[in-house]
């Protein structure tokens, strides 16, 4: 089958896809507030012995973390880490996994910003 071919595409690809089209919709309506926060795909969470408040969690398994970052000269910026595993083990299929991260993502950026999540959609 070509690589060209959407059969072709891996499980992270798409799921890096679903994260994408979930951020750019938000840069779109949100990009001053957005501008300079980054977004990530791990794989699994590192193993931290203890989550903090940071941590998204469901039933005690990370599924997102939003790291708020560190400001200044030589700051860090922002950064929301998604975990692909995680949440395509809570999801029922792609439609399902589509909404669970949309949601997830959505909570972590109202995180971020200090607004409730309905604000956001």
């Amino acid at each position: 089958m070509p690589a060209t071919v959407p059969a072709a595409r891996t499980r992270a690809e798409i799921f890096d896809d679903l994260v994408l089209d979930t951020v750019e919709d938000l840069e779109r309506r949100w990009a001053k507030e957005l501008a300079g926060v980054e977004f990530a795909v791990e794989e699994v969470p590192s193993d931290l012995n203890v989550y903090e408040s940071d941590v998204l969690e469901d039933g005690q398994v990370p599924l997102a973390r939003l790291l708020p970052g560190r400001p200044g000269r030589h700051g860090v910026p922002p950064r929301i880490v998604l975990y692909r595993r995680p949440l395509e083990f809570r999801a029922g299929g792609r439609d399902d996994l589509a909404d669970l991260v949309h949601d997830v993502i959505i909570e972590q950026v109202a995180n971020l910003l200090g607004v409730d999540p309905d604000e956001l959609t």
